[in-house]
């Protein structure tokens, strides 16, 4: 197979790493890709939002399957353009990916699929809204409907707070017309995993679960972020929640969306609060995640190719089931200072051979640039550095020895990532 992957970070480094062992593989595009995937793909000067050029290279190319990984290029149509041409692709219509396009759109599924989430409203007006948190009262989650690069999500702890959010939103629109439209929410409680399931459209598989940590700030402290790293597989994880989760949340989507006529293909990733009533839905997205890809797909035995070729032809039923290889990953995000506010690019970063040559590490290009010189920052989160190993502690440290072999003085990273998770593992003997 001939094989085109849209996007240019850390998820598409490890996806296309992933494509590129399958021994079904003929040639491996990346648009635009980064210089980890020029390593063994061709990668393509082309926008991942650039519809109408990705389409017509991939005719060009008579590409047999398309897999993105970001979700602007699904929101804005690449698969429907793509099927217009009659060009296979692992990713939703436009209609579908509106699970992630809008925060109300999911819920409203969510709702109509008897899903278990958290209570919501959502307004258009500014005054209606602050009126509901006055009405409501803080804890609460204001979160803008369309899609703010991660960055749309405000845990208010005060009223204060939850008013500042809407005004950030609705009224100084930080988010631009992602933002015009919110939708607030209670605050659930409990630990937090993303699990991912390939969908397509009337069948889904189990791709999958991590913890991600999204703050900035060690022990959860700061304001939120793209992930600063993820560890597979959470310990409270366990089997049977796997199962609810995908019996209670995941099949009720796909039937939902398919009875809606926008059956959806692909990654579908639920961010899941697991309460003490058991799994409730955060949040929809329509792509694998990242950091949480380049933290599970190291641990797939299995040729990831057929499967995302059966996702985007509707035969994954037939698909024999998918293996995963023993132990644990860890992954830990390098980033520039001052993300995920302001922050620096153009300095560059040594050591990246040395760091790679430790057992079990990956690193994986999410922000980079080359130029004659070598390998410079270019993003505000620049490194995925995964490790694997036969458990949690081991991942970790190898991940870990691995950044502090990396030369970079404008970095920085979370050196607690995993922390909560090894200690739960140990208090259940695991």
């Amino acid at each position: 197979m001939r094989v085109l992957i849209i996007g240019a970070g850390g998820r598409e480094h490890a996806l296309a790493l992933s494509i590129s062992r399958s021994p079904l593989l003929a040639a491996l595009f990346v648009a635009p890709g980064n210089p980890g995937t020029a390593a063994f793909a061709t990668n393509v000067p082309l926008r991942a939002t650039d519809i109408a050029g990705l389409t017509a290279f991939a005719v060009a190319q008579r590409i047999d399957l398309v897999v993105p990984g970001p979700e602007a290029p699904l929101v804005a149509g690449i698969a429907d353009a793509l099927a217009a041409a009659g060009i296979a692709c692992c990713g939703p219509s436009a209609a579908a990916a509106q699970l992630e396009g809008s925060k109300t759109f999911t819920k409203e599924i969510a709702d109509a699929a008897f899903i278990p989430t958290a209570a919501w409203a959502g307004f258009d007006d500014p005054d209606d809204a602050h009126d509901y948190i006055d009405e409501q009262g803080a804890p609460i989650v204001i979160k803008a409907d369309g899609l703010a690069a991660g960055k749309g999500v405000v845990v208010a702890t005060t009223d204060d707070e939850a008013h500042d959010a809407i005004t950030a939103f609705m009224e100084d629109n930080i988010h631009g017309a992602a933002g015009a439209r919110v939708v607030i929410e209670e605050l659930l409680e409990g630990e937090e995993i993303s699990l991912f399931a390939l969908c397509d459209g009337t069948t889904a598989r189990f791709l999958g679960c991590a913890a991600d940590h999204k703050r900035v700030g060690e022990n959860d402290t700061g304001p939120n972020t793209g992930g600063m790293g993820a560890i597979y597989p959470p310990p409270w994880a366990t089997p049977a929640l796997i199962e609810t989760a995908m019996t209670t949340i995941i099949h009720p989507a796909l039937a939902a969306l398919a009875a809606r006529g926008t059956p959806f293909r692909g990654f579908l990733f639920a961010g899941l609060m697991l309460t003490e009533d058991g799994p409730r839905l955060i949040e929809f997205n329509a792509r694998f995640g990242d950091p949480e890809c380049e933290t599970i797909l190291p641990m797939l035995d299995s040729d990831l190719l057929p499967a995302l070729h059966a996702a985007a032809h509707g035969s994954l039923a037939a698909l024999p089931p998918l293996r995963w290889r023993p132990g644990a990953s860890a992954t830990v995000m390098l980033c520039a200072r001052g993300y995920p506010g302001a922050y620096a690019t153009g300095s560059e970063i040594f050591g990246l051979d040395e760091a790679g040559d430790i057992e079990g590490v990956t690193i994986f290009h999410a922000g980079t640039m080359a130029d004659q010189n070598g390998i410079l920052a270019n993003g505000g989160r620049v490194l995925a550095v995964n490790a694997v190993a036969d458990d949690l502690p081991a991942a970790l440290q190898a991940a870990y020895a691995a950044i502090d072999t990396l030369d970079w003085a404008d970095g920085f990273c979370r050196r607690d990532i995993g922390k909560r998770a090894i200690r739960a593992g140990m208090l259940r003997g695991t």
